[in-house]
């Protein structure tokens, strides 16, 4: 029997309303509800997991220092010259979708890894289109194609888990990253250390910068997807701990509009908020113009690695961090499936260090000229056609 491989990543630029909906009734933005303390029967949240990923945060890296996309934190390599064959390549990449743009700006960073490498002969890819029963449809059809080795992100987890393992059973290998399954039968799990380090990194720097006894206002996009509640789950514990008072608690269903809305009434209601803390960094730009709408000074805020986030915190001096999700995993499971086709060791979870872009830092990951939606963790600076392609 295969054992459940505990699935502690997704990608948050990667969700969509088709796919992650959720029984779970949506927490109250009331200040009496917001203000409890956290529970400890919240279903998604996991004692070991949760230390394990904020131990990883300030573990070294194994791999070349340049090039995080094939560093990996704590690896327990697997033996994989069961695999071995000689080249030319054929890989199979099965997506879940290219639906928004942390998607788009990772599918280009593929395209040009596999471009790097003349031994991929070539290279198949079905896009599910964020629908479950077209990706399991999509992965038969690749097993029949000749595959050397198949790439998979999976849409969603459990639906995807016996389609992963028909895949592993026919004799290829296979790689899965972004979001996980619950086998262990993929040769190689590969993401980012998790949601509940970006959850806790974001929480303790807006407890630093509010205080004890300041306000923050918490915005989440959905309910009950993994790494969303990861996220939740570490920044209510980090608060509660610190002494942060959390106003409200507030989902935003990916819309920017409905976001700067929520935080514009909370300001008519609070009078002040000290902190915004953000699961997903999209609306970013949107939160802090409400703010500016009341001639009020930005508060201190966490977002991500989002071109029009990291103009706006240089052109203003924002207080800011941006924990992130780096998009140059998705070179990663390229450079792996040449690897397990040489015979070469391989992790069997391939943890991806995590990296924040601070005021320290901002000007090294911040390039002029981008496009608002462009993610500066895309490992894709030293690539050809680098920038036009992603631009």
């Amino acid at each position: 029997m295969r054992k459940s491989w505990l699935t502690v990543v997704a990608a948050v630029g990667a969700l969509t309303l088709a796919s992650c909906t959720s029984d779970l009734p949506a927490e109250s933005g009331s200040s009496g509800d917001a203000r409890q303390q956290p529970s400890e029967q919240n279903e998604f949240f996991d004692q070991t997991e949760y230390e394990r990923q904020l131990a990883l945060r300030t573990a070294t890296p194994e791999g070349p220092d340049d090039k995080p996309w094939e560093q990996a934190l704590e690896p327990d390599l697997v033996d994989t010259s069961s695999y071995a064959k000689s080249g030319p390549y054929h890989l199979c990449f099965s997506n879940a979708s290219v639906d928004n743009p942390w998607r788009q700006v990772g599918w280009k960073t593929m395209q040009a890894e596999v471009e790097l490498h003349d031994e991929i002969a070539e290279f198949t890819v079905l896009d599910a289109e964020a629908k479950d029963d077209k990706q399991i449809s999509d992965i038969a059809s690749l097993l029949s194609r000749g595959c050397d080795a198949l790439i998979v992100s999976p849409n969603t987890t459990a639906t995807l888990t016996p389609a992963v393992e028909q895949a592993c059973d026919s004799g290829i290998p296979v790689i899965v990253f972004d979001r996980g399954v619950n086998t262990d039968c993929p040769v190689t799990f590969i993401h980012p250390i998790g949601g509940y380090a970006f959850g806790a990194t974001a929480a303790e720097f807006l407890a630093d910068e509010v205080g004890e006894g300041g306000t923050v206002l918490a915005l989440r996009v959905l309910p009950g997807v993994d790494v969303l509640e990861h996220r939740w789950a570490a920044a209510e514990r980090i608060f509660a701990e610190r002494g942060v008072e959390v106003v409200g608690v507030e989902f935003t269903e990916n819309d920017t509009a409905g976001a700067k809305s929520i935080v514009s009434d909370y300001l008519q209601r609070e009078g002040r908020i000290d902190g915004i803390w953000m699961d997903d960094g999209t609306a970013a730009v949107a939160v802090l113009e409400a703010f500016e709408d009341q001639g009020m000074e930005p508060p201190a805020i966490s977002g991500e690695d989002q071109q029009q986030f990291l103009e706006k915190w240089s052109k203003e001096n924002l207080t800011a961090q941006a924990p992130s999700y780096p998009t140059y995993q998705w070179r990663t499971p390229v450079i792996a499936a040449l690897r397990v086709l040489s015979g070469e060791q391989v992790p069997h979870e391939w943890i991806l260090p995590q990296p924040v872009v601070t005021a320290e830092n901002l000007d090294q990951y911040l390039v002029e000229g981008m496009p608002p939606l462009h993610y500066a963790l895309c490992g894709c600076q030293d690539m050809p056609d680098y920038p036009q392609r992603w631009q």
